[in-house]
């Protein structure tokens, strides 16, 4: 923790030091009974030998609890209700929102997600030594687990998994989207998920009665606490900036002393192939989301007969809580106010907590593993519409060398020749790309032609699928990349100049991508190291220069980020001309979403990529957090206005030369 802390690190301080064993667990399932393995004799191991606390016993704990009672006592005095009444509210808010763990149920569970996991996926491959890790830090303290989140099957994998090793199954949080499937919802609650609202901000009693749930669950160690950091799935295969306010009330026993520690512990899950990724594509270009539902999980039954590849799941080093805050948080600013009382956090504490969580995900990017899948989708989004088989492969292998010297995990079969695993990763795609005549190209893209509006939404949803994939190796690149960019952007050799323009990229790309707050010098001095290890670049006291040996791999580093810089462009362009009064971001998404549709049927851009919903949303928030956008609220909505001066400033410094793009005279 120190080096993420304080001073140099590199992006492989979060990885393992050495790459662990991984077991595939569902081997065994294929060899034997699914009905003998849900039936199997359970014990797993708790905190500290304690005898597991039944369900309603820790309700009974949470509504006697004094600091429950406390907030009662509160809004009884604000409202004028009497206590007895809100008391049973909250009484009616923890059954809607508690778990209510059932053997039965899990056995069910147990025996289904088995059938279901043998059809869907190749292998299932879970690091064991993370395992013994986590069986160690159960028996110490309490524990939060803090997967990734890419798709539904993350919580369901975690139990399964747990539940293999005989270890105690996580209390889950969970969306209210799940509670009102018929049947299944109540087999969720019945396997460890507790429900909770998208959002219940102003709602005093909701939020101190979740709080206090979260909390006795931690406070007595009767499991496992499990959410998802990002707050919700990742449509883009992208991490997700981190939700700060459950990570905050995990933290809390831990600061008042009610807990000797707390260990957290950052899960990474790798998919193959992501069972939503059609899904995802059209959400992301505006199709709603259809609700969860019964019937919908019925009909998804189709996908059992596809084959989705392998999955990986890292358990990483159980990160002590008390270890985290030495030296940087007292926490005997907590001794001063009595527990029941609840109290705002300091800005230090709000810091502290803001550096955990991205600690926590670049700890999950850190040891994500990738599939071959993944160098295809990179190398095919820049030679569409269509690349040689053969040409293909020898990319891929050059990809493959340049992934691992950056630091990234590969599964790769060393024992397979490099034809076969490419064609191997080729099959388990086949959805979205195909091979024609010895030619690799993308399903329903069309890059030339007479384009219309139906012909760019399938060409996106191709684009964007195949770009979820390519996502996944932003991670390892993105600080040798922004290098690159800025020695593009500055027009200069100079190391000063080139910092100067990294240092603006890296401010406008926060919200896309995930750094360490406040650490631009070493993400730098990463992204040089990087470069100089792949000989890439030449560097000097003063100067960055690239080698003639590595203008390829430059020019490729520049390219995968192509579509994030053009993106960031249009979004500049479109505020520019088509903005000059104050806007809603569902105005914004939609009049964007039109403006760059139009270009793209124009014939002026093929950024389609630029169409995604995350993008917009992602380029609005950065406006605002580096100040060229202004937001105006009102009781009842959040209105933008632009700096129109400064939207052309960012404009040109992201490469656009607005001169050439005929723009109004700008209202300042």
């Amino acid at each position: 923790m120190a080096g993420a802390m304080g001073t140099m690190y590199l992006q492989n301080d979060f990885r393992s030091k050495k790459r662990e064993v991984f077991e595939d667990i569902l081997e065994e399932r294929r060899q034997s009974s699914d009905l003998c393995y849900a039936m199997k004799c359970y014990t797993p191991v708790i905190y500290k030998n304690l005898t597991p606390c039944k369900p309603s016993a820790i309700k009974s704990i949470v509504l006697a609890s004094s600091q429950l009672q406390y907030v009662i006592k509160q809004i009884s005095l604000e409202s004028g209700e009497s206590s007895e009444i809100i008391q049973e509210q909250a009484a009616e808010i923890l059954d809607e929102m508690a778990h209510n763990l059932h053997m039965g149920a899990i056995r069910l569970f147990a025996m289904s997600l088995s059938k279901i996991f043998k059809r869907l996926f190749q292998k299932v491959c879970v690091n064991e030594e993370g395992i013994h890790r986590l069986t160690q830090a159960i028996q110490e303290h309490p524990v939060v687990l803090l997967p990734s989140h890419r798709s539904y099957i993350d919580f369901l994998m975690m139990s399964y998994i747990l539940y293999t090793y005989d270890l105690a199954l996580p209390v889950i949080a969970a969306g209210m989207d799940f509670m009102g499937m018929k049947i299944v919802g109540e087999l969720l609650r019945m396997s460890g998920a507790f429900f909770m609202r998208r959002t219940f901000r102003g709602n005093k009693l909701y939020w101190a009665v979740f709080a206090e749930y979260v909390k006795t669950i931690l406070r007595n160690g009767h499991a496992p606490v499990e959410f998802f950091v990002e707050g919700q799935r990742s449509r883009t295969c992208k991490t997700l900036n981190p939700k700060l306010g459950l990570l905050n009330v995990a933290m809390e026993p831990f600061f008042k002393g009610e807990v000797f520690d707390t260990y957290l512990v950052p899960v990474s899950i790798s998919y193959e192939r992501i069972l939503e990724e059609s899904l995802y594509a059209h959400e992301l270009l505006g199709v709603p989301k259809p609700k969860e539902s019964t019937s919908g999980l019925i009909k998804a039954r189709k996908l059992l007969n596809d084959n989705f590849g392998s999955i990986h799941v890292y358990f990483g080093q159980p990160m002590s809580l008390r270890s985290l805050t030495s030296g940087r948080i007292n926490r005997s600013q907590y001794n001063l106010i009595p527990r029941h009382l609840s109290q705002r956090p300091s800005e230090a504490m709000l810091t502290f907590v803001r550096d955990i969580a991205h600690h926590v995900e670049l700890h999950q990017i850190a040891n994500m593993v990738l599939s071959p899948g993944v160098l295809i989708a990179t190398i095919l989004l820049q030679n569409l519409p269509v690349i040689n088989y053969d040409v293909l492969v020898e990319k891929t292998l050059w990809l493959k060398d340049l992934t691992e010297s950056f630091g990234g995990c590969l599964d790769w079969p060393d024992n397979l020749p490099s034809n076969r695993v490419v064609r191997s990763s080729l099959e388990v795609h086949s959805n979205i790309i195909n091979i024609v005549e010895g030619q690799v190209i993308l399903v329903d893209y069309e890059k030339t032609g007479n384009l219309d509006k139906e012909i760019v939404f399938k060409s996106a949803v191709s684009v964007l699928m195949c770009a979820s994939y390519r996502n996944q190796m932003v991670n390892v690149c993105i600080r040798p990349a922004l290098v690159v960019l800025a020695c593009k952007l500055s027009n200069s050799s100079l190391k000063e100049e080139i910092y100067k323009s990294f240092k603006f990229l890296r401010s406008v790309f926060t919200k896309e991508f995930i750094f360490f707050p406040d650490f631009e010098e070493k993400d730098f001095e990463e992204g040089c190291f990087l470069l100089t290890k792949c000989d890439i670049i030449h560097l000097t006291p003063l100067e960055i220069i690239v080698t003639e040996k590595g203008a390829n791999g430059a020019l490729f580093l520049s390219r995968m980020f192509q579509p994030f810089l053009e993106g960031y462009q249009l979004a500049c362009l479109y505020l520019a001309k088509e903005v000059f009064e104050t806007f809603t971001e569902k105005q914004y998404v939609s009049g964007l979403r039109s403006f760059i549709s139009q270009r793209i049927v124009g014939g002026v851009t093929k950024c389609y990529e630029a169409l995604s919903s995350d993008m917009q949303k992602n380029t609005l928030s950065s406006f605002v957090q580096v100040g060229i956008v202004k937001v105006i609220k009102s009781a009842t909505e959040t209105n933008f206005l632009v700096d129109q001066r400064s939207i052309r400033e960012t404009a040109e410094n992201l490469g656009l030369q607005m001169i050439k793009e005929k723009l109004p005279t700008a209202r300042l």
